[in-house]
């Protein structure tokens, strides 16, 4: 006398759908059957069964089943490497768990670096200077983004700096003039009290050329023309004499 499909399964502490699945990758033999068509299980479907459920939350794959010699009890090989892959894995959750730690700490935006700048600093910035940091974080070498985080590390007071973000596109020549007037100075300050965070391709594999078309195409497509000339404006007052 042997099991139906659903005591095999009752037995086995699984379901007829998982049963027959097997049955249908191959995974488990084809019982014998009855006169009357009913199949009749044995022990051997039952431990096969067992072995596949305990491997399966162990963490391998039905597929990788599939090629493990039913004979080996113990399929070494397979899991070792198993222990290695959920030890990779237990390695990249830990280190997971401190970023967000710290982040838990000091929010910062899931795109830029934990600890980047701080909360209250990134908050407050508009989404075009946020997103252009972004551009940054993936162009500059380690040494300048170092000295970009410091000068993010409290928040921009300056009113030239609101008088910049808010400017229409449409601003006249005047307007643009006067902005860019007296942001060079603002400019000036920050370069004078972060010399380090001048954009250069300095410590990345990157050329020269390749990190100025990247903040380029950055800024073209954050800023709008009356914010992109004040900031050709401001360039040109920054590179002249300064008495």
């Amino acid at each position: 006398m042997g099991w139906s499909t659903r005591e095999i399964a009752q037995l086995a502490g699984t379901t007829l759908r998982a049963v027959r699945h097997y049955h249908d990758i191959d995974l488990l033999a084809e019982p014998h059957r009855h006169a009357n068509g009913y199949k009749q299980y044995g022990v051997d479907h039952l431990v096969r069964i067992l072995r596949i459920r305990r491997l399966t939350d162990l963490g391998f794959s039905l597929s990788q089943i599939a090629t493990m010699d039913d004979t080996d009890g113990h399929p070494e090989e397979a899991l070792r490497a198993l222990d290695a892959e959920l030890a990779a894995t237990i390695e990249r959750l830990q280190r997971a768990r401190l970023e967000l730690g710290v982040i838990l700490r000091r929010p910062t935006p899931a795109e830029l670096p934990s600890g980047f700048a701080a909360a209250d600093v990134v908050a407050e910035m508009p989404q075009a200077d946020r997103s252009f940091v972004v551009v940054l974080t993936r162009v500059l070498g380690v040494e300048t983004m170092r000295a970009w985080t410091d000068m993010l590390r409290k928040p921009i007071t300056d009113p030239v700096a609101e008088r910049f973000n808010t400017l229409p596109p449409d601003a006249d020549e005047q307007t643009r003039a006067a902005v860019a007037r007296d942001l060079a100075p603002y400019v000036r300050a920050l370069e004078a009290e972060h010399p380090g965070a001048k954009i250069t391709n300095a410590g990345t594999r990157y050329s020269a050329r390749y990190v100025q078309q990247a903040v380029g195409k950055a800024l073209a497509e954050l800023y709008n023309p009356a914010q992109l000339d004040v900031l050709r404006r401001t360039n040109r007052l920054l590179t002249e004499p300064h008495h």
